[in-house]
Formats: C-alpha cells, structure tokens, sequence
C-alpha cells in the first residue's frame, strides 16, 4: 500500500507556473506507474499525465503536451508536475496517483490516490 500528499498548489496569473509535487510513503514508490489527474468543479476527474517506473515513458492529454512536465525521484519516493504557461481552464484540482498495473489515461487504473491540491488560474 502506498499513501499519497499532493502540495504546491495555489493561485496563479495566466501565464504562470506551478511545480505540484506528490509524496508518497513506503518503499515501493518505483514499483508503480503514477500518474497525474485533475478535476474542475461540476466536471469528471480527468488525465493529465503519467510516468512509468524509471520515467522512460511518459504521457501526456492534448491540452498539457507542450506546457506540463511530469518527472519523479525514486530516491526521495516524489512525483512532480511542471506547469508552464497556465490557463484558467486548467483551474482545478490535481491528484496523483498510483498504479500497480501499467497505468494509463483512466482512473480506474489506478489504485492509490492522494487528496489533492487546488490550483486557481486567475485571468
């Protein structure tokens, strides 16, 4: 089992930039593909991007290709998101999650979830 914090969410100006970090606890962090979702208010938890276990591979959605960067340290058991270039609709909260299978782009595929961090795009 593994247990996810999310920090480093806050309000930004458009334009802006927020490196989101996930702390996970035990010893196993690099045995599982973790990913990065976000959820809007009235709207359905969506991906954003994922990672395997070493960050050979990594996905992106169409609206975070170019401008988010995912990357994780298994040393310190942390997962980062790298916004640039924010928008106000990427106004939402953001969780990370764990996945002991191969992950993917639904959330189904992940097992473990953090509790989130909210980040507020002002226009």
């Amino acid at each position: 089992q593994v247990q996810l914090v999310e920090s480093g969410g806050g309000l930004v100006q458009a334009g802006g930039s927020l490196r989101l970090s996930c702390a996970a606890s035990g010893r196993t962090f690099s045995t599982y593909v973790m990913g990065w979702f976000r959820q809007a208010p009235g709207k359905e938890r969506e991906f954003v991007a994922s990672i395997s276990w070493i960050g050979g591979d990594r996905v992106y959605s169409d609206s975070a290709k170019g401008r988010f960067t995912i990357s994780r340290d298994n040393a310190r058991n942390t997962l980062y998101l790298r916004m640039n270039s924010l928008k106000p609709e990427d106004t939402a909260v953001y969780y990370c999650a764990a996945s002991g299978g191969l992950g993917g782009p639904r959330t189904y595929e992940y097992d473990y979830w953090g509790q989130g961090t909210q980040v507020t795009v002002s226009s």
